[in-house]
């Protein structure tokens, strides 16, 4: 590839990037697709159908990511997931205190995103809160007090943390085969059990679940696969067109919220440039917006007094701050990640859900004691 080439295929991964966000926020919107939201359905109601919808698009994620690395399209360790050394105590504390902010502001980084394109005024306050509290993490006096504590705390693995290759090296077996194995089997259990009921088979999980997967298998496969260069005419080494990591990325909605801000802040700097996860944010925002007006979803609302602020301003900053130090949000770790088999993106998970469920708990407790 000559260097000339280079704008029009980075163009062409920001292109599709941005289309495949814009399905997201529209499958979101219609879907009522939220991670916190299923956890508050289950503690508060008993109702697990909104979870079938997440499991779903879990297990198709997991499906079509593995395949992927099967063909020899992509491949877990070039992705930040499943590096050999396991920050395992940062993926778990990092998890919990993103599930806590999350319950505090009514929902993760993505679906206050789809919030926010349908007219709710109270995610924008959310977003920048988390915009600055995860840009502090990364670069700040937040990431100084992470790489002093929870990122000293390491453990080497012989391989990549993504089970394949664990398994890999235990055993001898070829990873291109363990992958599509173990990622097919786990991801056909989750669909499954999702389909199991028949509040799975319903169309709006159906589509929530099959779509929400899929658009994830499909970033991945633009950031891993299309916007993949073997030789850099420049560098002369591998890379991956678009992606502010310079690695293989597919959706995540806390550092590129982040990065979205830094690029709008410093539009001018011609060294900020647009990446796969900013446009991925102004996809899923356009997309939601589109349902949300086309479906007479879409209506102002502000916060219902200084109390509901300071619940979303803390939450914000919890989602912010966890997020980066967990490496991802319920989406980015949940989805993007877990896909990957990567043992990190497993805690990171249940630090999540931990997370959520101690919030929504607290949120309960407080309820009791004003009555």
């Amino acid at each position: 590839m000559h260097e000339a080439d280079l704008p029009g295929l980075t163009a062409t991964v920001l292109w599709a990037a941005f289309a495949l966000a814009v399905a997201f926020g529209a499958i979101a919107q219609r879907t009522h697709f939220c991670t916190m939201g299923a956890l508050a359905d289950i503690v508060t109601l008993g109702d697990w159908t909104r979870m079938r919808m997440w499991g779903m698009a879990i297990g198709v994620a997991m499906i079509g990511f593995n395949a992927m690395v099967a063909l020899g399209w992509v491949d877990a360790a070039n992705s930040i997931y499943a590096a050999p050394r396991w920050t395992w105590l940062s993926n778990l504390i990092g998890g919990l205190l993103f599930g806590v902010g999350m319950v505090l502001a009514s929902g993760c980084g993505s679906k206050t995103l789809v919030r926010a394109g349908a007219g709710n005024l109270k995610s924008l306050v959310v977003l920048l809160v988390l915009a600055l509290c995860a840009y502090a993490t990364m670069r700040g006096v937040l990431a100084v007090v992470r790489a002093a504590t929870l990122d000293t705390v390491v453990l080497e693995l012989p391989a990549g943390q993504d089970l394949p290759s664990l398994l890999a090296h235990a055993s001898g077996a070829p990873r291109r085969a363990l992958a599509p194995a173990l990622g097919g089997g786990l991801g056909l259990g989750l669909l499954g059990w999702a389909l199991r009921r028949p509040e799975g088979r319903s169309g709006g999980v159906l589509l929530g679940g099959l779509g929400i997967g899929a658009v994830v298998v499909g970033v991945w496969w633009v950031s891993g696969c299309l916007g993949f260069v073997a030789e850099h005419p420049v560098t002369l080494e591998p890379a991956f067109l678009g992606t502010s990591t310079r690695r293989m990325e597919s959706l995540s909605f806390v550092a590129p919220v982040a990065y979205a801000m830094d690029w709008l802040i410093l539009f001018s700097d011609t060294r900020r440039v647009l990446t796969l996860g900013i446009v991925s944010v102004f996809g899923v925002a356009l997309g939601s917006a589109l349902v949300a007006l086309g479906s007479g979803r879409f209506r102002w609302e502000g916060f219902a007094g200084a109390e509901d602020t300071a619940n979303h301003i803390v939450g914000a900053a919890l989602m912010g701050a966890g997020g980066v130090t967990a490496l991802g949000c319920t989406i980015g770790q949940g989805l993007s990640g877990v896909s990957t088999l990567a043992l990190g993106s497993f805690a990171a998970l249940g630090g999540i859900v931990a997370g959520g469920v101690l919030g929504l708990r607290y949120q309960a407790w407080r309820v009791e004691r004003s009555l």
